[in-house]
C-alpha cells in the first residue's frame, strides 16, 4: 500500500568495489534478471506475494509485493507487537544491524537533540496509506538470487527488521512482511540496480485466477503491444504516478478529468477520490435500473454490493449487467488503461457482487487515486525506471515465461 517516511535515501549505502564494473558491464551487455512466481489473489486473500530467500544459510520469506513503498521489511526475532508468525519463521538478526550514521539510515529522521553515535542502530517507521505501519531497526544480509543470464549470486541488500506492525484489517495478513518495490533508494530494485546486478526495471503480472509472476530486470518486457505512458513528477517523487487522467464509463466522458493516478500493487482494490467515485457509483446504479440486480446491505467485504434473483458464481455471470470503465492519460495520445467489469468486481463467496473501487477520501487520498490489484491483473505492468515510463499489455498470466 501507498507508504510514506522522510527524507531520501542515498546510493553511498553501496560501497564500490573492484567487480563492480565488471557485474554492470555484464548485466548490461547480456541482460538479468530476477523472476520470482506469485501466489495470492485479489479475494478472499487481499493480497499477492513472492518468496525470497534471505540470509546464509538462506530461509524462505514470503513477502507481499508493493510498488507503493520503497522498504523491505521482514518481521523479526525480537520483542514483537504486532507480529503472528512461529518463531522459526522470524527473521534473526546476527550482529548485523545498520548504524545510524550509515548514509543509507539518513531518510530517518532523528530529533536535532539526539546525537547519533556510530555504534547506534538505525530505526525505521513506515506508515502506510491505509493506516497500517511498521517500525523497526534496518539490518543487511545476503539474498540468493538466480538470474536468467545462468548467474548464481548473493548481493547483500539492506532492508528493515520489523518488531512492531501495526495492521488495518481485522486480522493481520499471514506474509512475513512486504517487499517494497517503489521508486527509491531503499528498494531492492534501486539496490540491486546500483551493484550492476539488474536493470532499473521491473514488472509484475497478476493473473485473475490467483498467482502470477513478478521480475525485477528487463529481460522479460515483451518487444511489442506495449502501451506506454510518461511516469510523472507532478505528484509524488517516490511513487509511480502516470500523471492526469480523463475517466470515461462505459466509452462516454465522465466528466472527470485531471485525476492523478498511481499504480499500487499494494493495494487489493482501486481507489478513487471522492469525485470520481460518487460519479462513478451514481452512473453505475442509474445504468442497472430495470436489471435483475438490488443493492444488499448483508456483505461485509466490500461497501458497496448487489445481489441477484440467485447466487452468481463467478464474475462471467453478472458482467454483462456492468459497463466498462476507461482512464484515457492525456497527456499522451491514444493511451488508455481499459477497466472492464472483471476488473473491478468481485463475486464474494455468498454468490453477491462487490464494487472493487473504493472512495480514496475515507482513508485520506483525496488528491490521487490508487490503481490497485483488481484493476492490474491479466497484464503485464511493466516499471522502467530508466526511461521513466509505465506500461501494460493483457498477458496470459497463469504462465510463467521462461527465462
Amino acid at each position: 500500500m501507498f507508504a510514506t517516511f522522510q527524507g531520501c535515501f542515498s546510493e553511498a549505502n553501496q560501497p564500490p568495489s573492484k567487480k563492480k564494473s565488471t557485474q554492470s558491464t555484464a548485466a548490461h551487455r547480456f541482460g538479468s534478471t530476477a523472476v520470482f512466481p506469485i501466489t495470492g489473489n485479489v479475494y478472499p486473500l487481499g493480497y499477492y506475494s513472492v518468496t525470497l530467500k534471505i540470509g546464509n544459510p538462506p530461509k524462505l520469506y514470503e513477502l507481499d509485493i508493493d510498488t507503493g513503498s520503497d522498504l523491505t521489511w521482514v518481521q523479526c526475532n525480537a520483542p514483537c507487537t504486532g507480529c503472528t508468525l512461529p518463531p522459526e519463521s522470524l527473521y534473526h538478526p546476527k550482529n548485523n544491524l545498520v548504524a545510524c550514521n550509515d548514509p543509507f539510515c539518513s531518510a530517518f529522521h532523528l530529533p536535532e537533540n539526539i546525537r547519533c553515535e556510530a555504534n547506534d542502530q538505525c530505526d525505521y517507521e513506515v506508515l502506510y496509506a491505509d493506516h497500517g505501519s511498521s517500525l523497526g531497526v534496518l539490518v543487511t544480509d545476503h539474498f540468493p538470487l538466480r538470474l536468467t543470464n545462468g548467474s548464481l549470486l548473493g548481493p547483500r541488500l539492506i532492508f528493515g527488521c520489523g518488531y512492531n506492525q501495526r495492521n488495518p484489517g481485522p486480522k493481520p495478513p499471514p506474509t512475513a512482511g512486504v517487499l517494497g518495490l517503489g521508486l527509491g533508494k531503499a528498494s531492492i530494485l534501486s539496490q540491486l540496480q546500483s551493484l550492476g546486478l539488474t536493470r532499473n526495471v521491473l514488472g509484475h503480472c497478476l493473473s485473475v485466477r490467483g498467482g502470477g509472476y513478478l521480475f525485477l530486470g528487463h529481460d522479460l518486457v515483451p518487444s511489442s503491444g506495449i502501451v506506454w505512458t510518461p511516469m510523472s513528477r507532478d505528484l509524488l517523487e517516490k511513487h509511480y504516478s502516470s500523471g492526469p487522467a480523463e475517466l470515461l464509463f462505459g466509452g462516454k466522458s465522465t466528466g472527470i478529468k485531471g485525476l492523478q493516478i498511481i499504480f499500487d500493487s499494494g493495494s487489493s482494490y482501486t481507489y478513487f477520490n471522492s469525485q470520481a467515485y460518487k460519479t462513478t457509483l451514481d452512473l453505475m446504479r442509474k445504468d442497472l435500473k430495470g436489471k435483475p440486480l438490488e443493492d444488499t446491505a448483508e456483505e461485509k467485504a466490500l461497501p458497496v454490493c448487489w445481489k441477484g434473483t440467485k447466487p452468481f458464481k463467478s464474475i462471467q455471470d453478472v458482467k454483462d449487467y456492468f459497463k466498462p470503465l476507461l482512464l484515457s492519460f492525456t497527456k499522451t495520445k491514444n493511451v488508455h488503461l481499459h477497466i472492464p467489469p472483471e476488473a473491478y468486481l468481485i463475486v464474494t463467496e455468498h454468490g453477491n457482487v462487490c464494487l472493487g473501487i473504493l472512495n480514496g477520501t475515507e482513508v485520506g487520498l483525496e488528491n490521487f487515486n490508487l490503481v490497485g490489484d483488481i484493476s492490474l491483473q491479466d497484464k503485464i505492468v511493466i516499471y522502467d525506471n530508466e526511461k521513466q515510463q509505465i506500461g501494460w499489455v493483457s498477458s496470459n498470466c497463469n504462465r510463467l515465461p521462461k527465462s
